[in-house]
């Protein structure tokens, strides 16, 4: 098996690059497109990020099935109250991790990062940890690029599939991918980056995937919520010098070997888990339900 990890920081400090300019590089020469044209194109998926983060905190957005909806308005409410425990920063990123969720689960325009399952975590994180640090839009490209990177040795190594590895590789790689780009942002070193991604493996490691009724909304908006915060403090940890013992080659092999060993139940196929609880099951006929009375019509 190939350590993309240590090759990526090693071609990095070798050739004295972040992440997001080997990124950059790499696909430009891929795509046969110029650096300014794929920086570009990275713009425009940021500006679908934006709006989809922004949405679902200004207006009441509700979920085709009308299971969830809501949620991203109401927290984005408290935090505007400024009585938060936890502070306006992590509010917003999670009211902004809600709204991508409900944009998604409502037929909304998302970027898959990497998945629509875990849409909300990556813009999120990112222009939560942005707009904080004063960062500008093309800041905001460039840790796009760093998160690209860091989950393209995933899909390398491993998988970013929830029928395949469980949650785990959804929401997992996602909150890896932001906190290798937060901490990137923030000035920190390709080693570093990597160091976050593999310390938010650990604390992820064997979250299954089992959505009620089989739709992407219970329990996957909390749990992108769940990974912004997991992403930010995460960053912070690495810039205050922690470092994962694991390195993150193994971490990702890990992640991968785990879901393998999960069974069918919790790799989503909504047979297990949260969705065969009591309610998860009533929320599945409700669901059912509506589906045959709209057929119906």
């Amino acid at each position: 098996m190939v350590d993309y990890g240590y090759e990526l920081v090693k071609v990095c400090g070798e050739k004295d690059l972040h992440i997001w300019e080997y990124i950059l590089e790499e696909e430009s020469k891929e795509s046969f497109l110029s650096k300014d044209e794929v920086f570009e194109k990275m713009r425009d998926s940021l500006k679908v990020m934006q709006a989809a983060a922004e949405h679902g905190m200004e207006t009441e957005v509700k979920s085709v099935s009308g299971i969830i909806g809501g949620d991203a308005f109401k927290l984005s409410r408290y935090s505007d109250e400024g009585s938060t425990l936890t502070g306006r920063v992590m509010t917003k990123a999670m009211a902004r991790a809600l709204s991508c969720s409900e944009v998604n689960a409502s037929m909304g325009r998302i970027v898959a990062a990497p998945t629509a399952g875990s849409c909300g975590i990556i813009p999120a994180t990112l222009i939560t940890a942005g707009e904080a640090l004063g960062k500008s839009e093309d800041d905001l490209i460039k840790a796009l690029f760093t998160s690209a990177g860091v989950g393209e040795i995933i899909a390398k190594s491993a998988t970013l599939a929830g029928a395949e590895g469980g949650c785990q590789a959804e929401c997992g790689s996602a909150a890896a991918m932001a906190s290798a780009a937060v901490v990137e942002m923030m000035g920190g070193s390709p080693d570093q980056a990597l160091n976050a991604a593999a310390i938010v493996f650990k604390n992820i490691l064997g979250l299954v995937c089992d959505p009620v009724a089989g739709l992407v909304e219970v329990p996957c908006a909390k749990r992108n919520m769940a990974g912004t915060v997991s992403a930010l403090t995460t960053a912070d940890m690495v810039m205050a010098g922690v470092m994962s013992k694991i390195p993150f080659d193994e971490t990702v092999s890990a992640m991968h070997n785990v879901g393998n060993s999960l069974p069918n139940e919790l790799r989503e196929t909504a047979l297990g888990g949260l969705a065969a609880t009591e309610t998860g099951l009533k929320l599945k006929k409700m669901v059912l339900s509506s589906a045959e009375a709209s057929d119906g019509k």
